[in-house]
């Protein structure tokens, strides 16, 4: 019979991702006894297979298209990227899939960490069925966060277990470069992961269901970013979708909706996102298991006055940083309940109020060009119902790009909102504009006029004289 261990924390967070962490060092800055259950590894998705090595296996690829782009560099970098010294470094940024530094930071803060799966077992307690045999039960006193986040959605294809199909995991983990890689997908993950082993070597098909690439982006950003991984060699085959898929004698065969069969070594399916609450005892408190959790603006879950919610498992904006930015209002909330206090700030931008998710995500695509984006996109700013105009300036005309890459291509947009003549929405798309995006975050945030952003003169010769074109083309409208 296992040993039965019973303590009580201020606050416990279900989720030593990024989020997790997060949460956990706000209420231990308050000086709430707090307890971390993670079942995998402290750290989390983005940490081991997400953020980190997605992008350590893209910068190279970046790095050698800028390069050949380059005058005085494109007859030094002929050849192709070392794949080997790349996934090395993969490994190195990953810590090699080991955890140790990031279980020193949570003992760092002291808060306590707990290795095992968390289940809710009712009102602010969770149990932990550990490794070593014992279970523990942990009751809050003031709070439980859920930060579980997401794992790779699957279709419902017979016989695809027996594929042994990638999902984001495998690709930002693979240890080969495939001969061939076929991505399932139009998304950001089938978009980056198309980059990445394109330029290591592998030959790419990308078939996607939709009519483009980055649906929910501005339709120029999908349409540039695939014209330049099909001018790197990628097969993109849009309005097709995969009915079967089997492996016969190690190959991966993709059958498609029109009678196609697609051939590759691995195929990669970047399909979406599910919520990790499968099998965390939302039952035990009225919810659905397997269910996105709904919150308020102070990430606590609807209908439960205990239990918050943070990142991608409240499905309010599915980027780290955004989830780190919930985390933090979520544990200045359970501070301040915790404290005492009754009368929260409720208004917009509030201390206690996460209004960002609704109005300014940020958002950086690393491929080649880049793109980067905040707030609404023009049709979402028509849909919301705003009077607006958008403002577009290709960013060829900017001196700084042509000094950064010859021939450069790539556009801007700014959605001006006509009643207040402030941002409602900015898209870049180029290669470095990824550093764009915060200055456009800032002026969405603050709401800033744009006869105010004209005094915000942008620097001889960079990239970000973009600003001053769009401000122009507004002018000149």
């Amino acid at each position: 019979m296992s040993k039965t261990e019973s303590i009580t924390y201020d606050v416990v967070v279900i989720g030593a991702g990024a989020v997790g962490e997060n949460v956990a060092d706000r209420a231990r800055a308050a000086g709430l006894t707090t307890a971390i259950v993670e079942s995998e590894r402290a750290g989390g998705e983005c940490s081991y297979w997400a953020c980190v090595p997605s992008k350590a296996l893209l910068r190279p690829a970046i790095a050698l298209a800028d390069a050949r782009h380059t005058p005085g560099l494109s007859q030094a970098v002929r050849g192709p990227l070392d794949a080997a010294a790349v996934l090395a470094h993969r490994d190195d940024e990953v810590s090699h899939w080991k955890d140790d530094g990031q279980v020193r930071w949570v003992g760092g803060i002291k808060a306590d960490l707990f290795r095992g799966q968390g289940r809710l077992a009712g009102p602010r307690v969770v149990e932990v069925a550990g490794p070593d045999g014992v279970r523990r039960r942990l009751t809050a006193r003031h709070a439980v966060a859920v930060c579980t986040g997401t794992d790779a959605a699957l279709p419902r294809l017979p016989g695809l277990a027996e594929v042994r199909p990638w999902t984001s995991r495998e690709a930002t983990s693979a240890q080969r470069v495939p001969g061939r890689l076929i991505v399932v997908g139009g998304g950001v993950v089938a978009a980056e992961m198309a980059t990445a082993w394109q330029a290591l070597g592998a030959g790419v098909t990308l078939l996607v269901r939709g009519e483009q690439l980055l649906d929910r982006m501005e339709p120029f950003a999908g349409a540039l970013v695939a014209e330049a991984l099909g001018a790197a060699g990628a097969d993109i085959r849009t309005n097709t979708s995969v009915v079967s898929v089997t492996r016969e004698n190690g190959t991966v065969v993709a059958v498609t909706d029109t009678g196609e069969r697609v051939e590759g070594d691995e195929i990669l399916f970047a399909t979406g996102r599910t919520p990790r609450t499968g099998d965390i005892g939302l039952d035990t408190v009225g919810l659905k298991p397997g269910s996105w959790l709904r919150t308020d603006d102070s990430l606590r879950v609807v209908g439960h006055d205990w239990l918050y919610a943070a990142g991608d498992v409240n499905r309010r904006a599915l980027v780290t940083h955004q989830g780190k930015y919930q985390a933090r209002i979520a544990g200045t909330v359970i501070a301040a309940r915790a404290s005492g206090r009754t009368e929260l700030e409720s208004a917009p931008w509030g201390a206690h109020v996460a209004t960002a998710d609704h109005a300014a995500v940020p958002q950086v695509i690393f491929t080649d060009p880049e793109v980067a984006s905040v707030g609404l996109s023009l049709a979402e700013a028509e849909q919301a119902g705003h009077r607006v105009r958008a403002v577009d300036v290709d960013l060829s005309t900017v001196a700084g790009a042509g000094l950064y890459r010859d021939d450069y291509r790539g556009r801007a947009r700014m959605v001006v909102d006509l009643d207040r003549e402030t941002l409602l929405g900015a898209t870049f798309v180029g290669p470095g504009v990824g550093e764009l995006v915060h200055s456009a975050t800032v002026a969405v945030v603050g709401r800033v006029r744009l006869d105010r952003l004209w005094h915000a003169v942008p620097s001889f010769p960079t990239i970000s004289e973009a600003w001053l074109r769009l401000l122009e083309a507004y002018r000149d409208s």
